[in-house]
């Protein structure tokens, strides 16, 4: 492992990967900040705001690092080998490996400093936010959950009349004036968002008991896995079956005089199958990971519920990051809240 490169680990005495425990709360932390929606952008303001150094212990963090951090599996005690590799072992220039060489994934070959499961969770939530709009997060715990209901963008924060008295909060629509006919749904107030999820959260308490079972149904749903199970050894036998007419395919056409055109259509042919069981192993793959990330949410949401047992009288950020998904805004009276166990609550304010 190039120690050099990796904020959290320093080569220990047998010479395998050593937590260094100051190092590794910081990645703890950038972990834990964009999972409760913060930016890659705006996890490095604040490092950069809070001093915390960087590996090469500079004060500015950039966008990129804290990228490669969430995206890196050597956190999670994985790795990857042959990331890259020396074209030139005299000037010593390294290529990344576009699949020149192979590569070796290799699981638990040294400590991880963050769990399997919140890394898993991670990349979700990476790949998620990449297929929505106006993305923008600041320090609110509002960030990133409130959506138009007509453009299907996120809302962002604004400060009225921020040098007096009659200071707030509102919310709006990021791409409300930004699209050629503006959208028409309402700005908030940053109070009463708080208020109707006090609202909303007490009316769940009175039915806890049976939003709990529902929960536990889901769970039960999401945690069996048989029926991707059997399809994944299916392709991975497949897989392999490919992978070795593909070696002797080519060991053939090296070692005897073979029609060149029908050596081509013969490859082409293996290498077509190859790629498509591949991607079906991927989807798989991508499948059984936004389970495992349903199912951490519900879990999230049941504990949040479970552990409640009086009504709201005031905003907790805990409870409302613990519980809701998102929040979508149709009319100044007409809101959704979605929450983490899937299920839905019309609101009117």
């Amino acid at each position: 492992m190039p120690y050099g490169r990796f904020l959290g680990y320093e080569k220990g005495e047998d010479g395998l990967p050593k937590i260094v425990e100051m190092q590794a709360e910081t990645v703890r932390l950038i972990y834990k900040l964009f999972l409760e929606g913060k930016t890659f952008s705006w996890i490095s303001k604040f490092l950069t705001e809070k001093a915390i150094p960087t590996l090469g212990g500079k004060q500015k963090w950039l966008a990129s690092t804290v990228d490669s951090i969430l995206k890196n599996e050597k956190y999670k005690g994985d790795a990857m080998l042959q990331k890259s590799y020396t074209v030139d072992f005299l000037t010593k220039k390294k290529k990344i490996n576009e699949g020149e060489i192979p590569q070796y994934y290799v699981e638990d070959s040294h400590s991880a400093i963050i769990n399997p499961e919140a890394f898993d969770l991670v990349q979700y939530e990476i790949q998620k936010r990449k297929k929505v709009k106006g993305y923008i997060t600041s320090g609110y715990c509002f960030s990133g959950k409130i959506v138009c209901g007509e453009c299907g963008s996120y809302y962002g924060s604004k400060v009225w009349h921020s040098t007096s008295k009659y200071r707030q909060t509102v919310w709006q629509c990021n791409q409300k004036f930004k699209n050629e006919n503006k959208c028409h749904t309402p700005h908030l107030l940053e109070d009463t968002l708080k208020l109707a999820f006090m609202q909303a959260f007490n009316n769940m308490i009175t039915n806890k008991e049976e939003i709990l079972i529902g929960c536990e149904a889901v769970i039960h749903i999401l945690t069996d896995t048989s029926s991707l199970d059997k399809r994944n050894a299916r392709l991975q036998r497949e897989f392999e079956v490919i992978n070795e007419l593909m070696r002797k395919c080519v060991e053939e056409n090296a070692h005897e005089a073979c029609d060149q055109t029908e050596y081509q259509l013969r490859y082409l042919g293996f290498a077509e199958q190859y790629e498509k069981i591949k991607e079906e192993i991927g989807q798989i793959g991508r499948e059984r990971l936004e389970r495992f990330a349903k199912r951490e949410k519900v879990e999230a949401f049941i504990r949040a519920l479970d552990h409640r047992a009086d009504l709201l009288t005031e905003f907790n950020k805990e409870i409302w990051i613990a519980t809701v998904e998102s929040v979508t805004v149709h009319s100044e009276q007409d809101i959704t809240f979605t929450f983490k166990d899937n299920s839905e609550l019309n609101w009117e304010i």
